[in-house]
């Protein structure tokens, strides 16, 4: 199968950083901040920042706050005024209502627990059983499976073919809208063109480059940062209880996370002020640099310089 080209023609960049309000920052998300901001204006472009916040029994109150000032005390500022996704719910709603008018969505009664008995992939079970839209969960009928990528760092992704022809969640059966609905909708009303993120999210991709070509709409260029692990395969998470990083004093997290990304800072650039270390950064990052890999195992605390990366697992 042939893989799918996401650059088509030439955009202006357009890049943003997407945290959910469901705790503090820390350094694996200090990652994603600092690697998609430095891509964003070494190629000239506009950094925004979107709190996703719509799965509202995940959210923490004065997270969403905590995080913009965690991100100004960084020196991250954004270019344009922040989206919540709490407050899009009409233009969520006018994409289901566009999708169910073509008939290509249905209700589907299935719960978690009956799909993870059958192996985890809905198998399209109530496709064909008429329920009633009301009060049920949203599926949105496959039409463009995806199941082949290419990625600016990891390269050639290729994801279960199974997985990439499941239907969808697009709304869940308590009201919300599901994460992989609203993140394209927003990414497409923002006219995002690059998405730099952590490499946990390569399956997730694949599933939202098929929604851009079901909404007739350019998908951006993707570029997935190795993760922060703990050890292999325990990345560094708000639900891990990862500790927050410093607002207080943040040059030595920044530091690491310029090491991380691949770009060998000096000791010597401690001595410089926050702005003055992300202009050299600016100056010296190249996609290039960063380390091919889904994960680096980080073995310190990252609010200490000279965190020591440990291994790095392809």
């Amino acid at each position: 199968m042939p893989t799918t080209a996401v650059n088509t023609q030439k955009r202006e960049y357009r890049g943003r950083f997407a945290p959910s309000p469901s705790g503090p920052l820390h350094f694996g998300s200090l990652i994603a901040a600092v690697g998609s901001f430095l891509d964003a204006k070494a190629n000239q472009g506009k950094w925004l920042v979107r709190i996703e916040d719509i799965d509202t029994t995940r959210v923490v109150n004065g997270a969403s706050d905590d995080i913009l000032h965690t991100l100004e005390a960084y020196g991250l500022h954004w270019d344009e005024s922040v989206i919540y996704q709490t407050q899009r719910h009409e233009h969520y709603q006018a994409i289901v209502d566009e999708l169910i008018s073509q008939n290509l969505v249905y209700a589907c009664h299935c719960t978690r627990k009956e799909i993870k008995a059958i192996g985890g992939i809905y198998q399209g079970h109530c496709r064909h059983k008429n329920h009633s839209l009301s009060d049920s969960a949203l599926r949105l009928t496959q039409q463009f499976a995806t199941s082949n990528y290419a990625d600016l760092i990891q390269g050639e992704i290729h994801v279960d073919s199974q997985l990439a022809q499941e239907d969808y969640l697009i709304k869940r059966s308590d009201g919300l809208f599901a994460y992989q609905l609203v993140v394209v909708v927003d990414d497409i009303a923002q006219g995002i063109s690059h998405v730099v993120r952590g490499a946990d999210l390569l399956e997730p991709t694949a599933r939202q480059l098929s929604l851009f070509k079901q909404l007739n709409q350019p998908a951006p260029q993707y570029a997935h940062l190795p993760l922060a692990v703990a050890k292999p395969g325990f990345k560094l998470s708000k639900q891990n209880y990862a500790p927050a990083i410093s607002k207080k004093d943040p040059k030595p997290a920044l530091f690491d996370a310029l090491r991380f990304l691949g770009l060998q800072p000096e000791a010597s650039i401690l001595s410089l002020s926050i702005e003055q270390m992300l202009e050299w950064a600016i100056k010296t990052y190249r996609m290039e640099l960063v380390p091919k890999s889904l994960e680096i195992q980080v073995s310190e605390d990252p609010n200490s310089a000279f965190c020591d990366f440990l291994t790095i697992t392809k």
